[in-house]
């Protein structure tokens, strides 16, 4: 992967722009000893590294603000950072930018249970939101697999959904507000404790913008009441086909599950492995669950169990207790971290429309024979947003290629089944090169004119999203 030549102005100037830093922030919010900056040197894409100029770590608005205005002045790259958790190198850093991570900023600010919104900064990780507000019979209903440790600020620059988005959605529809500091300085409150804010749909344009457009401070969520009652069932398949075809048969009868999550052979092995969650052997295996009173439960489970007897399931499990749920969701949400146990990995976010699951899990699997890689296929199935796990071995001169040839393959695939290069996790370093694949060149234009907008310099979040000559031209004008 392709990354720009650092200025080696700003390389010669790093001890003057780290000692500005230390006058407007306290001491230990700057690092800029290279045996510390290594901790920065990558998130989640592990296989792409590079150390950056200097990090800093405000636990403030007003110090982002004097961050990002000293930065523009001295031509200083910004690269904004929750919990380093992007596996689509959204935080990667360049040799001459300045890292910006928002982890100390972590306070919940306001609960309002009357409007149903809490007020958060947006270092706070996003199961803590819920933990702020569980004991009140509220929760944000976004949860990614990496929930326990992924910051709101990476959540809103990817739009991150998790298992739980069929029903309610995305982050964009459960964002209400942020505060949002531009790189030359200036803040910006967008949206609030309401439903809608007036005029121009800003807050959409913020949402899902990967750290191009500003620096998300604080955000205001919207809180849903807990439900009555919640119950998974686990349906095992001897095939990818049959269980994708009862995924779009479900969703075609105008059932709407919480969640509707699907996981393949190699996947239901090595979580079966870590978590003894009682999975069955089998080729695909369904975890759908529904929420309600029993009644409704019951009601919508009955109706579940007769689309899914269609297509010959292996076995058909209803939760009994709190616990077997529990364990149930074990299994999937440590699914990332049980296989990067065993092997080696590169996780893929397209999303593809229901109905072509069946086709493009069918193709998954001979791209995989073609390339030589095992592939993991777990996802969320209900709107289907795939992450084919890639298998490879980077101790191994030329399986990355390979790997990432096969994943460009795959992103492809779901563009033109009629689905889109990502779901949740981004565009980042990952799929940058892919854009012209999903958007022409007056697409790519009308959203490189946003940033001029927002980042004249373009200096916010360099390398990122856009084509890396395109970017490059951008950045030369």
């Amino acid at each position: 992967m392709e990354m720009p030549t650092p200025d080696q102005a700003i390389l010669r100037r790093k001890p003057a722009i780290a000692a500005k830093l230390r006058v407007i922030l306290p001491e230990d919010a700057v690092i800029d000893d290279p045996a510390e900056t290594l901790v920065y040197e990558c998130d989640a894409l592990t296989a792409y590294r590079c150390a950056p100029l200097a990090v800093v770590l405000p636990r403030t608005t007003a110090e982002v603000a004097a961050v990002l205005k000293l930065c523009h002045g001295e031509g200083v790259p910004v690269v904004p950072r929750g919990s380093g958790t992007s596996l689509a190198g959204g935080a990667l850093p360049t040799a001459d930018s300045v890292i910006l991570s928002v982890a100390r900023m972590n306070r919940v600010l306001e609960t309002n249970f009357v409007d149903r919104f809490v007020r958060v900064e947006a270092g706070r990780t996003n199961l803590s939101v819920s933990g702020a507000v569980e004991a009140d019979g509220f929760f944000y209903a976004p949860d990614p697999s990496s929930q326990l440790a992924c910051a709101i600020a990476g959540n809103i620059a990817m739009n991150s959904g998790g298992a739980h988005c069929l029903k309610y959605g995305v982050t964009t529809n459960n964002l209400l507000g942020v505060t949002l500091v531009t790189m030359d300085g200036t803040v910006v409150e967008i949206g609030g404790g309401h439903l809608d804010a007036g005029g121009l749909d800003l807050l959409g344009v913020i949402c899902g913008s990967e750290g191009q457009l500003g620096v998300v401070t604080e955000a205001t969520l919207r809180l849903l009441p807990r439900p009555e009652g919640a119950r998974p069932v686990l349906i095992a398949f001897d095939s990818s086909e049959a269980a994708g075809d009862c995924v779009s048969d479900i969703i075609c009868a105008g059932i709407l599950p919480v969640a509707v999550e699907f996981m393949d052979r190699l996947c239901i092995r090595v979580c079966e492995d870590f978590a003894q969650a009682g999975y069955p052997d089998c080729e695909a295996l369904l975890i759908i669950e529904v929420e309600g009173s029993t009644a409704e439960i019951d009601e919508q489970l009955a109706r579940i169990r007769q689309i899914a007897l269609r297509h010959r399931p292996l076995e058909f499990r209803e939760s009994r207790s709190k616990q077997e749920s529990a364990k149930i969701w074990l299994g999937r949400k440590s699914a990332f971290g049980a296989i990067g146990q065993i092997n080696d990995y590169m996780c893929l976010d397209g999303t593809i429309p229901v109905s072509a699951l069946p086709l493009v899990l069918r193709r998954i699997g001979e791209m995989s024979r073609e390339f030589g890689l095992d592939v993991a296929n777990v996802f969320h199935a209900g709107d289907g947003n795939m992450h084919p796990l890639i298998l490879f071995d980077a101790n191994k001169p030329g399986d990355l290629e390979v790997c990432e040839a096969l994943g460009a393959e795959i992103l492809k695939l779901c563009v033109e089944a009629g689905g889109c290069l990502t779901g949740e996790h981004g565009v980042g370093i990952e799929k940058r090169d892919l854009m012209n694949v999903q958007y022409d060149d007056t697409d790519m234009e009308a959203q490189m004119r946003i940033k001029d907008v927002f980042d004249p310099a373009w200096l916010l979040n360099p390398a990122k999203v856009f084509p890396l000559g395109l970017s490059a031209a951008r950045r030369a004008v």
